[in-house]
């Protein structure tokens, strides 16, 4: 039963009652908390602390709230906790979470935690970390539940009944033939209202999506959203049921790419273990090599503006509006690639529909060219004169215009060649188009001063 809290508990007072003597206090005040609301509490602690958590909990809880920690401080508990407290969190958690937990240790510690483990379950983590890193293969977990097709319903439901732990859901049942290849599914409904005499194969529905072990996880997770599914059954070459994924599996994926696409986007690259726990040095190589050749291409823009020093001593004005211009049309270009690449990891756009993307963004960004080039050329004609104002105004369409076609093209230009259009990253583009808007912005200038004598 739930405990009665006047107050609830938070991290400080977490800390307090794990430093004190008396921590079988604390055991009844977790229990009015949810699994999920202990890891969530616990996250910020000290391995030591962590440890004397685990401790207070009840033996048989203490794995569920384990499994829901972050992977960096799971990995600093079991450094300190006994082989006994090892073996009971690893035996208990899902076999895809020790999988995560075990990827990346060095091949000593890895061993040493594997050797823990009963010897089926250390074979089939074995078989999940032989996949291959962000596959689906690598995500799914190899606990479900398989019927044949020639059995009674009644043999079914008790093959369900003895098996249903060793299940992570039981709300899909498949079924397979002796060798375990994939034949269909059966509603669990069917199963218990049905005959108890009726065989499997009457109920049998033969399409099912499925997935292999070596789809990449992004693509397992779109069929899962796509086809609205629970369970996505996961087969091998030879079309062996080997395991599933579900629903929190794909959550976590779509978590993990989404992270991973803004962190690209801003030029920096994925972060292990996470940026409050990344050391100094890792941020730094993560953010350097980009801005390093961003500091390159930049240079290039202070070239081109060298090409148009007579110029700028005609009309001083011009360097007035510099940065006007430039940031209107680099902004606009981080809005396009932004708006694109999300389109690109959703499905929603393909490659091939470049050319319709194509149109419709120079519709789009000459509007908002003419919208924004008639805002500035008040203020332009009213700080500089007509032709200045005019200069602007035009300077200011164009560089809208290609900035966005910059936005929209570069990561289409990636996709095609199978990179990651994440890396149109806003810096990048915002950097290439500051180049091509200072050429045009200088060229349209000249020009027409020029014609205006």
């Amino acid at each position: 039963m739930p405990v009665e809290m006047t107050e609830p508990l938070d991290f400080e007072d977490l800390r307090r009652r794990l430093g004190e003597e008396a921590r079988a206090e604390l055991a009844p005040l977790l229990e009015g908390l949810q699994d999920q609301d202990v890891a969530a509490l616990a996250a910020g602690l000290a391995p030591e602390e962590g440890v004397r958590l685990i401790r207070a909990l009840a033996p048989e809880r203490a794995p569920d709230v384990f499994s829901y920690l972050p992977l960096e401080q799971q990995r600093g508990l079991l450094e300190i906790l006994n082989d006994d407290e090892r073996t009971r969190i690893l035996a208990r958690v899902s076999f895809d979470d020790v999988a995560a937990l075990l990827d990346g240790l060095p091949e000593s510690e890895t061993a040493a935690l594997l050797a823990l483990l009963p010897g089926d379950r250390r074979r089939l983590v074995r078989q999940l970390l032989s996949y291959p890193r962000e596959s689906a293969g690598r995500r799914m977990t190899p606990g479900f539940l398989a019927v044949r097709p020639g059995w009674t319903l009644g043999q079914a439901l008790d093959h369900l009944r003895s098996e249903y732990e060793q299940s992570e859901t039981v709300n899909v049942v498949f079924v397979t033939d002796d060798a375990g290849h994939l034949l269909g599914t059966v509603r669990l409904r069917d199963l218990l209202v049905g005959s108890p005499r009726r065989r499997v194969d009457s109920l049998l529905q033969e399409e099912v999506i499925s997935t292999r072990v070596d789809t990449d996880q992004e693509e397992a997770a779109w069929l899962i959203r796509h086809y609205d599914l629970e369970v996505l059954p996961v087969v091998d070459a030879r079309d062996v049921l080997v395991g599933i994924l579900t629903v929190d599996d794909v959550m976590d994926v779509v978590t993990e790419e989404t992270t991973e696409d803004f962190l690209r986007m801003g030029s920096v690259g994925p972060i292990a273990p996470g940026l409050k726990d990344a050391a100094l040095g890792l941020l730094y190589r993560k953010r350097v090599g980009w801005l390093i050749i961003l500091v390159f291409v930049n240079l290039i823009s202070g070239a081109v503006i060298s090409l148009f020093e007579r110029s700028i001593e005609a009309v001083v004005a011009l360097v007035f509006f510099l940065p006007l211009v430039i940031a209107t049309g680099g902004n606009a270009g981080s809005q396009a690639s932004t708006l694109l690449v999300r389109s690109l990891a959703t499905g929603e756009v393909q490659s091939r529909d470049w050319l319709r993307l194509l149109g419709k963004e120079l519709l789009v960004s000459g509007a908002l060219g003419l919208t924004l080039g008639g805002t500035v050329w008040l203020a332009a004609v009213w700080l500089a004169g007509p032709q200045v104002g005019l200069a602007v105004a035009v300077a200011m369409v164009l560089v809208v215009v290609l900035g966005s076609l910059v936005g929209l093209l570069l990561p289409l230009v990636l996709t095609r060649l199978r990179l990651d259009p994440a890396t149109a990253s806003a810096p990048l583009v915002t950097s290439i188009s500051d180049v091509g808007g200072i050429l045009l912005y200088f060229a349209v200038a000249t020009a027409i001063l020029a014609l205006g004598g």
